[in-house]
């Protein structure tokens, strides 16, 4: 870790969790666990190309009053590579990673990018078995051939594999890029994405899983969202890719009841430039489900 990260930084990555594992559908889905198991529970999904440890330090910070996970999807970081994926096959994996965790009761489930797309579908699907979903900073809009799954495939096209892991750092980089990170952040989950192999070291995550979106994944969650009926909340980042409309179209679909609020200042990946304000957004979210009731969507 970093020398020179802050102390809220170093707490967070201080406090004690476990790895756990569950199969499904024949695959070890690995997870990382905070807080004593019997507790309330929250689940964290990442990103495409991420893993677990994104959040550790926005996850772990919850530990004093939940038994908090993060997931590592199937074909990321320490969970087994699959010959095929789907949006449905993961969502399995979260709710796999719910029950197995230690988690009591229906969680809120928390994604990010790719991620998100994730969380809608496991709220859709699973609607009485949620407490609540946090989306953030995931655009759910019709096929765009500008972001075809395809495109973005090719920014991790070439497996190559580097000589020490040091070499592997230098070389890390987020897609999309964005303006501003907090290095002690970007160096901690850098250290998590890369594995040694014969011959030195390459990132974790399976480059196949782009190819299952020939159409694109910002679509791939669009069937999903009227069908949703637990709460919901989107998280847009300022100068991420929920741009005002796209946010506009998806509060309309999800029946003009979830909030979206813009957390100011963050890029796409907000737990790497943003991190205090989206903690700040997440534990408003939950304090105030706590305490409230949901407006429920009117069809028609």
């Amino acid at each position: 870790m970093t020398l020179d990260a802050p102390a809220w930084f170093r707490r967070a990555l201080a406090v004690p969790f476990t790895h756990g594992s569950v199969e499904v559908d024949g695959a070890g889905i690995h997870y990382l666990a905070w807080g004593d198991p019997g507790r309330r529970g929250l689940v964290f999904v990442h990103g495409g190309g991420a893993h677990a440890h994104w959040w550790t330090h926005v996850a772990a910070p919850f530990a004093a009053d939940f038994r908090v996970v993060a997931v590592d999807l199937s074909g990321h970081g320490d969970s087994d590579h699959r010959s095929e994926y789907s949006l449905t096959q993961w969502t399995d994996e979260v709710m796999a990673v719910a029950a197995g965790g230690g988690i009591d009761g229906p969680p809120v489930i928390v994604g990010h990018s790719m991620g998100g797309f994730v969380t809608i579908a496991t709220a859709a699907r699973h609607p009485d078995d949620l407490a609540g979903a946090v989306v953030c900073d995931s655009p759910v809009t019709a096929p765009d051939p500008e972001v075809s799954a395809s495109r973005l495939g090719s920014a991790f096209v070439t497996t190559r594999t580097y000589p020490t892991l040091e070499a592997a750092l230098a070389r890390f980089r987020t897609v999309p890029p964005q303006d501003h990170y907090l290095p002690y952040v970007v160096d901690h989950v850098a250290r998590h994405s890369a594995r040694r192999v014969d011959g030195g070291w390459q990132w974790k995550f399976d480059r196949q899983v782009f190819d299952q979106f020939v159409g694109g994944l910002r679509s791939v969650a669009l069937p999903y969202l009227p069908q949703v009926r637990c709460r919901l909340a989107l998280l847009r980042s300022e100068n991420g890719l929920v741009t005002a409309d796209i946010g506009a179209e998806m509060y309309d679909k999800l029946g003009r009841v979830a909030p979206v609020i813009e957390v100011p200042e963050a890029g796409h990946h907000a737990m790497l430039d943003q991190p205090l304000l989206l903690l700040t957004a997440l534990r408003t979210l939950v304090a105030d489900w706590d305490h409230s009731e949901p407006h429920r969507r009117r069809d028609g």
